[in-house]
């Protein structure tokens, strides 16, 4: 069974968000409240994939060119950084030994130090979030991608692209745990409701 675009989705949108809504009635903001409820649920699967992925795989790579697993933790914690830091006046406090240390060495530390910066990251996105509403996404915001120049964009850009980014990383770590046999959160049998 191949992990599809529509699991991820259908796992990522908590069935709380969807209860929580009352028929007919329209939520606040909710464009924010959608891209909320996809990220909050991409980050949950991505956790539960990296927890249950042993440290001994981290360094596995299908091919010489792809990026290791460990690389993907490390990545994607940046990533997270990156994108959420554009929500809000809030910024991450990230160490100095993160920003200073290359990629490649970063992705070899011990699971359970990426594990940790991967799920700090995601705690502080998720506070970030707190900062938006419909009306911030509009905002245009000067953004720099790695040394290039400034750029200007919409908040939305930056909302949207982080949902696209864990979207596609989750893909990726699926794709890797299925080539090492491990079925990926979004292919585990989901619990039957009571009395069924």
């Amino acid at each position: 069974m191949k992990t599809t675009y529509v699991a991820i989705l259908a796992l990522a949108l908590p069935a709380t968000l969807i209860a929580q809504q009352p028929s007919g009635t329209p939520p606040a903001n909710p464009i924010t409240t959608a891209f909320r409820g996809r990220t909050m649920g991409l980050q949950r699967i991505l956790a539960q994939a990296f927890d249950s992925i042993p440290e001994s795989k981290f360094g596995y790579k299908p091919t010489p060119a792809q990026l290791s697993i460990g690389f993907i933790a490390q990545h994607l914690a940046s990533d997270n950084y990156l994108f959420c830091n554009q929500f809000g006046p809030m910024k991450a406090p990230v160490a100095s030994k993160d920003e200073s240390t290359a990629d490649s060495i970063k992705a070899t530390w011990p699971k359970d130090s990426l594990v940790a910066k991967l799920k700090a990251s995601f705690t502080f996105c998720e506070n970030a979030f707190a900062q938006l509403d419909d009306a911030k996404l509009a905002d245009q915001i000067s953004v720099t991608f790695g040394n290039g120049p400034a750029r200007q964009l919409t908040r939305t850009v930056m909302v949207l692209g982080h949902a696209l980014d864990m979207a596609d990383h989750y893909s990726q770590i699926a794709n890797y745990m299925r080539l090492n046999n491990m079925l990926p959160p979004t292919a585990l049998p989901r619990p039957r409701p009571a009395g069924n």
